[in-house]
Order: structure tokens, then sequence, then C-alpha cells
């Protein structure tokens, strides 16, 4: 199977371009990242994952967070190999060129997609959500996310490390 066409990478462009839920492709993308290459934050995963952190920084407003994210998102999937295939690479270049001097400059948020030309790869994402149907959620929801999901499990998870830690 070709790298990009793992679930996780198929949800996280579904995350992207059809519901622009920019914190889940980092929830996915960090999930998928973790299996191929943990630790390893050149990775080109970790790319793609700061680029959905620095679209979700820029929907809050946070230019340094988002100027930042997009930075290192288009260093490293530049030259990306087998990371980028399936998606056209200058388009992709642009769109990250374009986002750091939207930020730059602190423009309104403007949503973009990812560009996708692999036509295998467009039927992987069509029928992954044929097979997974999902709602469209709020806008004030994707927004906010981070504070507004459920944390007791990673609440949880901290209060065990320190327990270990004594």
């Amino acid at each position: 199977m070709h790298p990009l066409h793992h679930p996780l990478f198929i949800q996280y462009i579904i995350n992207f371009n059809f519901h622009e839920d920019y914190f889940e492709c980092h929830e996915v993308g960090e999930e998928y990242w973790k299996s191929v290459a943990p630790k390893d934050k050149m990775h080109p995963l970790a790319g793609w994952i700061q680029m959905a952190v620095g679209m979700y920084h820029w929907r809050r407003s946070n230019f340094p967070g988002a100027l930042r994210s997009f930075i290192r998102a288009k260093d490293k999937l530049s030259n990306a190999g087998a990371w980028t295939d399936g998606f056209d690479s200058a388009a992709l270049s642009a769109q990250l060129a374009e986002a750091i001097e939207g930020v730059t400059a602190r423009r309104d948020f403007t949503a973009t997609k990812l560009p996708i030309i692999s036509e295998e790869l467009v039927q992987a994402v069509n029928r992954y959500m044929a097979d997974n149907p999902s709602e469209t959620l709020e806008p004030y929801f994707l927004m906010h996310k981070h504070r507004l999901r459920d944390r007791s499990s990673i609440i949880n998870l901290r209060e065990q490390k320190k327990r270990r830690k004594l």
C-alpha cells in the first residue's frame, strides 16, 4: 500500500479538504506518524501535521503559532518523495507560501484544499467517505476544538504519570 493510502492519512485528507477540521488532522496524523516514524520530527508526516496545526492556529488568529507551523511544514514537505506523491507539489508549495504570506500580513483565515492529482487517491478518499459517513461540525466547535473536547483521558494519563514519578 502506498503510504498516503493508509486509512489514517485518508482521514487526514477528509478532515482537511471536506470538514476543515484541522485539529482532527493533527490527531490522526500524529497517530499515523507514531506508527511510522516515532520521534522523527523531520519526517514528512510531521510536515503534514504542522500544516494542519498552522491552519488551526491561523483560524484562531494565532499568527505566530501559524507562521512557525507553516514554515516547518514547508521545509518538511518540499522534496518529500513518496509522502507527497499524488499531490501537485508546486501547488502545495504555493499554498504553504501563500499561508506564510497571509499570516505574516495578519490577513483573515482562508481555508484551502490539498491539491490532490492522483485519481487513485481521490477514489480512495471517496470510498472511505462512502463507507464512513461523518457529520459536519459547527464552525465555533472547529475553531475551539482543543478547549471544547472531552479531555478526561488526557488528564487521567497525566495523573498516572505523576503517580509513577512519586
